[in-house]
C-alpha cells in the first residue's frame, strides 16, 4: 500500500524523498543508479543526505521513477534548486489556448456528459450533459467545490440511483487506490478513507465484461455508460499535468438513442421559441 507523502518539501530533505518515491515504484538503489547514470554509492549518499544532487540529477532520478510535477518541483526545492515546473491558473491568458482545447473537448462530446477534474477530483468544468447525471443530488454536494468521486458514492448524492453500486464503488475506489500508489498524495489517502465509510458494499464485475458501467436510474429511464479519460500530452506546467477529462459514452443502444432524442428535442423547442 502506499504511504502517502504531502508536499511539504520544508519538512523532507531531498534524499528522502527520493528514497520514498524510489520504495514507492519498488526498484533498488542499484537498479535506480543504472537508470540515472550514475553509481550507486554516489545515489546512496544523495538518499541518505551526505551529497547534494544537481538539478540535471534530481530530473533524471524524477522521469525515471516518473514522479509527478508537483512533486518534482518539491524535490528540486529542497536539494536547493528553482522548480522547473510552473503552476498556471486556468484563467491566466498563458492558459487560454488549455481552456479553449477543454471548452471544445466538452461541447464535443454533447449530448454525453463529460467533466473536467483535477488531482483530487475536484470538478473544474462539466458540459450539460452532466446535468442528468446530478439529477436529485443534495445541493450541499453540488457546492463548489464539487468533488465528483464524493458525488458519485454519497448516500445523498448519485449512490440511491445507482443500479449497480457495488460494482460501481468497487471500480471508484480500485481507481482511486491505483491514483495514491501512483501519487501517495496524502489528500487523496483522506478521500479513500472517506469514500471507503459510506455504505453500498464493493463487488467485482461479472467475468467477461468489458467494462464497468455506471447504470444510473433516471425520470427518462435507466441509463447506462462507461467512461475514458483524457489527459494532455508532454505537459510542463503542474495545472495542465493534473487535469483529465472524463468522458461518459451510452453503454448500449437505448441510452444512445435517449440521449441524442432528447438533445433533438431541445433544438427543437429553441427554434419553436
Amino acid at each position: 500500500m502506499a504511504t502517502p507523502l504531502a508536499s511539504t518539501p520544508t519538512r523532507h530533505g531531498a534524499g528522502e524523498l527520493i528514497r520514498h518515491w524510489r520504495t514507492q515504484r519498488h526498484l533498488t538503489q542499484q537498479e535506480l543508479a543504472i537508470g540515472c547514470r550514475v553509481s550507486a554509492r554516489h545515489l546512496s549518499f544523495v538518499e541518505t543526505g551526505r551529497s547534494r544532487p544537481g538539478p540535471e540529477l534530481v530530473m533524471r532520478v524524477c522521469e525515471r521513477l516518473e514522479v509527478p510535477l508537483r512533486f518534482r518541483n518539491d524535490i528540486l526545492l529542497a536539494a536547493g534548486h528553482a522548480p522547473a515546473y510552473g503552476e498556471s491558473e486556468l484563467s491566466e491568458p498563458s492558459m487560454r489556448v488549455v481552456s479553449e482545447a477543454l471548452i471544445r473537448i466538452l461541447d464535443g462530446h454533447l449530448p454525453f456528459p463529460a467533466v473536467v477534474v483535477d488531482r483530487h477530483w475536484g470538478m473544474v468544468d462539466a458540459n450539460a450533459g452532466i446535468d442528468r447525471l446530478v439529477a436529485g443530488c443534495a445541493a450541499a454536494l453540488l457546492e463548489p467545490p464539487v468533488n465528483v468521486l464524493r458525488l458519485s458514492l454519497h448516500p445523498d448524492g448519485m449512490a440511491p440511483r445507482i443500479r449497480n453500486l457495488p460494482q460501481w464503488r468497487g471500480h471508484v475506489l480500485s481507481r482511486l487506490e491505483h491514483q495514491l500508489q501512483a501519487t501517495g498524495d496524502i489528500e487523496l489517502a483522506a478521500l479513500r478513507d472517506e469514500l471507503r465509510g459510506y455504505p453500498g458494499g464493493t463487488d467485482h464485475a461479472p467475468p467477461h465484461s468489458l467494462m464497468v458501467p455506471l447504470r444510473l436510474a433516471t425520470e427518462a429511464g435507466e441509463l447506462s455508460f462507461f467512461s475514458t479519460t483524457t489527459v494532455f500530452g508532454t505537459p510542463m506546467d503542474v495545472t495542465v499535468a493534473e487535469l483529465a477529462i472524463e468522458s461518459f459514452f451510452p453503454a448500449d443502444a437505448a441510452t444512445g438513442d435517449l440521449l441524442r432524442d432528447n438533445i433533438k428535442h431541445s433544438l427543437n423547442m429553441s427554434d419553436s421559441g
